[in-house]
């Protein structure tokens, strides 16, 4: 500017108002204030759940003296969160049948873990910038067209909740004070499991060996459809899915399979990713896997 006044006999300069451009898209990437994983209170259950627009919002805001206007731009967890409670709110008016955890489990399958825009990779901003994993965005970022036709839903109901209580460890008791209704832990915590809480993810924070574990999914669907494993196994991990097809038909609407994970790793690991995804030529189900394999520190006497 002052290089133009300089050499300018006659400068000039025209002030226009802002305008808002659309059209033009911003790379995804997750910002360094995001929370991210490992869950620390439940290690098998994987946390953040799904990621969704949250730097520089444009929103409603309490009038003050400061902003008389009632909007301003936030970034936070407190804007992020509006965009999948209104993103669930329609997916319950399409289906008003749909549970909670469907739901869920709808944003969460169909979610974005690449840039929905471009393709390349989603980063995670932070100390270290690197490619975003499942303890950045969980399922990715939400996408909520895809998540109104899922394709397979991982549903739970009471029982289900309840049984991840037993599994991690509550008295009846406390369960009670919960569930608000009587419930009983039948054979003890040792008889349930949190690896077969039916979510859309599967989290084994202490491998040692293999495990196997299961999950049910719902079709909600063409009736008549077949879906097909893809396996991505998390670096140094065997997954082993079966059945490998899911056959639905009208009167089968609900299949349970079964996964073993095994690892080659001798020593403890960091977590490693990967994925599971029932595709049928139209949806893509797909759900992280997370691993860590932990061995006992030979050294330690």
């Amino acid at each position: 500017i002052l290089n133009y006044i300089r050499s300018t006999s006659d400068p000039k300069v025209r002030l226009k108002p802002t305008k808002t451009c659309t059209g033009k898209y911003a790379s995804t990437y997750v910002a360094p204030f995001s929370s991210r994983g490992p869950n620390t209170l439940s290690p098998a259950v994987l946390k953040p759940d799904i990621a969704a627009p949250g730097v520089d919002i444009l929103a409603a805001y309490i009038p003050s003296e400061d902003n008389v206007r009632g909007y301003a731009f936030d970034s936070g967890t407190s804007m992020a969160t509006p965009h999948v409670a209104g993103i669930a709110a329609l997916l319950k008016s399409m289906h008003p049948n749909w549970s909670p955890a469907a739901i869920k489990s709808a944003l969460v399958t169909t979610a974005w873990t690449t840039d929905p825009y471009s393709g390349e990779p989603i980063f995670a901003w932070g100390d270290i910038t690197k490619i975003a994993d499942p303890f950045d965005y969980g399922g990715g970022v939400t996408n909520p067209n895809g998540a109104r036709n899922p394709g397979l839903v991982y549903d739970m109901g009471t029982q289900d909740y309840i049984n991840s209580l037993c599994a991690m460890g509550y008295n009846e008791t406390s369960i009670r004070q919960i569930a608000g209704k009587n419930a009983e832990c039948h054979g003890g915590p040792a008889s349930h499991s949190i690896l077969d809480m039916n979510l859309p993810s599967i989290t084994i924070p202490n491998l040692k060996g293999s495990v196997t574990l299961k999950r049910t999914v719902t079709n909600v669907g063409n009736p008549n459809s077949k879906y097909e494993a893809i396996i991505d196994p998390p670096q140094g991990t065997v997954v082993d899915v079966k059945p490998k097809y899911l056959l639905f038909n009208p009167k089968v609407r609900t299949m349970t399979y079964t996964v073993t994970i095994s690892t080659s790793h001798k020593i403890t690991t960091e977590y490693y990713f990967g994925s599971l995804t029932w595709v049928d030529g139209m949806h893509s189900v797909r759900i992280p896997v997370s691993v860590k394999t932990e061995f006992p520190d030979v050294f330690n006497y």
